[in-house]
């Protein structure tokens, strides 16, 4: 599954694969941090994207099978997040009515808050979740 456009020159790429566990998501937290920590981006930042990680990695793993893949792509003040999950075509059926009401649709809204834009791909391979966020980064 393609991750980033193989045509397009991106200062900083980083990418993470990862079995999808549980045990994966605080890995993937860790691998972001880390990885901005480098490319000198402000705190507040990395916050916020190490949190859209979060999410975009908890719900590969809830619905993924194999793989969960972290991208990180850094081009001037723009950091693309791209999660995607190993598993089947997502079903729309909504499997968040076992969950209570005030938590399904909170990391959702979470990532739509905190970015400048989402787009979210199916395919029979798995989904793949892009997120794109405004940083400050160091010169």
């Amino acid at each position: 599954m393609l991750l980033t456009d193989p045509h397009t020159t991106t200062a900083h790429q980083a990418v993470l694969t990862l079995p999808s566990r549980e045990v994966s998501v605080p890995g993937s937290r860790r691998f972001t941090d880390d990885q901005l920590r480098r490319w000198g981006i402000a705190e507040d930042e990395r916050d916020s994207a190490v949190l859209v990680v979060d999410e975009l990695a908890a719900n590969a793993v809830q619905h993924g099978h194999a793989d969960l893949t972290v991208c990180l792509a850094l081009e001037e003040n723009l950091l693309v997040i791209t999660v995607t999950d190993s598993g089947p075509e997502v079903t729309h059926e909504d499997p968040r009515s076992q969950m209570p009401a005030d938590e399904h649709g909170r990391g959702t809204w979470i990532v739509e808050f905190l970015a400048l834009w989402t787009e979210i791909h199916d395919s029979d391979e798995g989904r793949q979740a892009r997120v794109g966020l405004h940083v400050t980064a160091a010169a």
